[in-house]
């Protein structure tokens, strides 16, 4: 899809309900930049699909925007953060790697060096897409500091909720249950290797519940899971939606807790001795693990994602992490 060097195509929300492909001018590299051509990119299903369906309150735009966002919210706009591609030019060091980029859907970019992560070896592209993702697991079990032995469930089993079960569940003597009202996903716990659970089935009483699910109802039956004085982790992003939960009993009584965790901002646990720059090291390297594989579900090709993502958007298509593919040329 890429003509040469000063030519790439972009996928852009025209406005909400409706995508496009558009052409787009790259700018020539300076000395400290790279020019990347993508292999893979992942499309980031929660949000991108809210994006996708104009959800980002207007209050929220500015704390919403994607490092290398084109456009305002609701549209037109190019959003996306999930890109693994191949420097063709740029500093000795990295001219030929394959690098990860919190960069659009886009079949070519340039960028400062800096932004880009180099993929270690044995890490497939497919399976690299997800870094972004695992960065927001790991600074979420950050937030969180599960401690050895603890009984934690994890509501809500899409992508980030199956990296936080993944990770979860390397913890000595941690148990780890994935709850989701979806049945099938029994399958992608058995591969990430912790248990599952329908929400009427939950067993109560974990330390910790993380909480992935964006609905009322997970949130509310997080909150029920827990021992007295425990705590419900949120990383879920609700958009516009209203947010309904039961607070009149159980909640002062047993002394719960609910905390947010967000991944645009380091943990406060680590913000003193860790950058952003080593966090996203930190989770490709995590990827080295093959069992994240069962987290990517599905690819189309790049001139597809149009009708991918209104299809994702609508719920047609089944994905946790659909990935897009680039063609040569």
């Amino acid at each position: 899809m890429v003509d040469d060097h000063a030519t790439a195509h972009a996928f852009w929300l025209r406005a909400p309900g409706y995508g496009e492909i558009r052409s787009v001018t790259l700018p020539e590299p300076g000395p400290d930049d790279v020019l990347v051509r993508t292999v893979r990119s992942g499309i980031s299903r929660g949000t991108e699909t809210l994006v996708f369906r104009g959800g980002v309150p207007p209050d929220q735009h500015a704390t919403m925007r994607a490092p290398f966002q084109d456009g305002d919210f609701p549209g037109p706009v190019k959003y996306g953060y999930l890109n693994v591609g191949v420097v063709e030019q740029g500093p000795p060091d990295l001219r030929g790697r394959t690098v990860f980029c919190l960069y659009p859907h886009q079949t070519a970019y340039v960028v400062p060096a800096s932004a880009v992560t180099v993929v270690p070896e044995g890490v497939p592209p497919a399976r690299a897409v997800l870094a972004g993702t695992v960065e927001t697991a790991v600074n979420a079990l950050w937030d969180a500091a599960p401690l050895i032995g603890d009984r934690v469930t994890v509501v809500g089993a899409g992508m980030v909720g199956c990296c936080v079960a993944r990770l979860l569940s390397r913890y000595p003597g941690v148990q780890v249950t994935l709850v989701d009202v979806d049945a099938g996903r029994a399958d992608v716990a058995a591969a990430l290797g912790v248990d599952f659970a329908l929400p009427a089935d939950a067993a109560d009483g974990r330390d910790l519940v993380v909480h992935t699910s964006a609905t009322s109802a997970g949130l509310q039956r997080s909150l029920d899971l827990l021992v007295p004085e425990g705590t419900v982790v949120d990383l879920s992003w609700y958009g516009d939606a209203d947010v309904r939960l039961s607070l009149g009993g159980a909640f002062h009584a047993r002394r719960l807790s609910i905390r947010s965790s967000q991944v645009g901002t380091l943990s406060p646990a680590r913000s003193g001795r860790r950058t952003t720059a080593d966090r996203l090291a930190l989770a490709l390297d995590l990827l080295r693990d093959p069992a994240f594989d069962a987290l990517v579900t599905g690819e189309s090709r790049f001139d597809e994602l149009p009708d991918v993502l209104a299809r994702l958007a609508a719920g047609s298509l089944p994905a946790l992490c659909h990935t897009i593919t680039y063609g040569e040329g």
